[in-house]
C-alpha cells in the first residue's frame, strides 16, 4: 500500500529533472499524476516513461490562460486535486547591471506570478486535506552575486507558503516549500558544470560532501504530499546538504 494510494496529483514542469523524478515517486507511492511542461516533444517522451497513471498538459506556468485551460482539463477529468508540485521555473543568473526588463519580467513571471496563480487557481479543486509544494531554492535565503532576480523570486516562493497559510486558517491545504541545494538534474547541468574542478567546488559546499540527486528531492516530496504531513503548514524544507544551515 502506498503513502499516496488513489489521490490525484498536478506536478508543473514535470517532463524533466526534479519534477519528473517526483513524478515517478507520486506514481511509485499510488498516486496519479498529471504533468505539465512547455515543449510536447519532451511531455510525450515522459509518459511514455511514465505510463498510464500519468497524463499530460502542454501549458506554460507562466501563462494564466494556460493554467485556466490546465485546470479545466482536470477537473473535467478527475474532477479534483489532492497534491500540487508547483515546480515549474527557471533558473538564469545575470549581474545586477546587464538586468534588462525583459529578463526580469521573463523570471519573475514564471517563478513568482506562476507559482502565485497556480496557488490559487488549485485551491477550488482541493479539500483541507490537500497538500501544495512550492518548489523554492536555498538561494532564496541567501545572497549570491549574479543572482538578485532569481533569489527575489524564490523569497517571494517561500512567502507565499506563509501567507496562504495565514489566509486559508484551515479551510483549504496545507501549504510548504521545498529549497533545494546544488542537485544535480539535466536542467541544471550548465550551471553545475562538467569541468572536474566546478563540480568539486560546488561539491565542497555541501556540508554531506555531495550534489544533490532529483530523488532526493522526489523522496521530501512524497512526504509532503502524504497524510505523514498532515500537521506540517507553512514550513521552508532545505533540502541542500546542510548548505544553509552550515
Amino acid at each position: 500500500m502506498g503513502r499516496l494510494d488513489g489521490k490525484i496529483a498536478l506536478i508543473t514542469g514535470g517532463s524533466e529533472g526534479m519534477g519528473f523524478d517526483t513524478a515517478k515517486a507520486f506514481i511509485s507511492e499510488g498516486a496519479f499524476v498529471f504533468i505539465t511542461g512547455r515543449r510536447k516533444a519532451e511531455l510525450d517522451k515522459a509518459i511514455e516513461s511514465l505510463g498510464d497513471s500519468a497524463a499530460a498538459i502542454q501549458a506554460d506556468a507562466g501563462k494564466l490562460q494556460d493554467l485556466d485551460r490546465m485546470y479545466a482539463e482536470i477537473k473535467e477529468q478527475k474532477s479534483r486535486l489532492d497534491v500540487v508540485f508547483a515546480n515549474a521555473g527557471i533558473y538564469e543568473q545575470m549581474p545586477y547591471d546587464k538586468v534588462t526588463e525583459d529578463f526580469y519580467d521573463q523570471c519573475a513571471d514564471i517563478n513568482a506570478k506562476g507559482v502565485f496563480f497556480t496557488i490559487q487557481k488549485a485551491i477550488p479543486l482541493m479539500d483541507h486535506n490537500g497538500s501544495i509544494i512550492l518548489n523554492g531554492s536555498f538561494i532564496g535565503s541567501s545572497g549570491f552575486p549574479g543572482m538578485s532576480v532569481y533569489g527575489a523570486t524564490k523569497a517571494a516562493v517561500r512567502s507565499f507558503a506563509r501567507t496562504f497559510t495565514a489566509e486559508l486558517k484551515g479551510a483549504g491545504p496545507r501549504i510548504n516549500v521545498i529549497s533545494p541545494g546544488p542537485i544535480d538534474t539535466a536542467g541544471n547541468s550548465s550551471t553545475l558544470g562538467s569541468i572536474k574542478e566546478i563540480r568539486e567546488y560546488v561539491t565542497n559546499m555541501v556540508p554531506r560532501g555531495r550534489i544533490g540527486r532529483g530523488s532526493d528531492i522526489a523522496k521530501t516530496a512524497v512526504f509532503l504530499a502524504s497524510d505523514d504531513a498532515s500537521f506540517v503548514a507553512g514550513v521552508e524544507l532545505f533540502v541542500d546538504g546542510g548548505v544553509e544551515a552550515v
